[in-house]
């Protein structure tokens, strides 16, 4: 499974870009957020993946979170 994200640091203040995206969840809906690498990888294992892992995508503020099926 490949999520595109906005993932903010642990200090949820950077990067810029994230920490904005995440002021915007919070302002514009009800329970939005953005999540750090942390918790979103937390939720794929919890789905039932395993090898988490985040890749930046080059000359974007994005990160791509990756897991896969477990025993695959």
């Amino acid at each position: 499974m490949a999520v595109l994200e906005f993932v903010p640091n642990e200090d949820r203040v950077s990067p810029r870009m994230a920490a904005g995206f995440s002021l915007v969840m919070l302002a514009t809906t009800s329970a939005g957020d953005a999540y750090t690498f942390r918790e979103l990888e937390a939720m794929l294992h919890k789905a039932g993946l395993e090898g988490v892992t985040a890749q930046a995508v080059p000359k974007s503020p994005h990160t791509v979170v990756m897991g896969r099926a477990r025993g695959r």
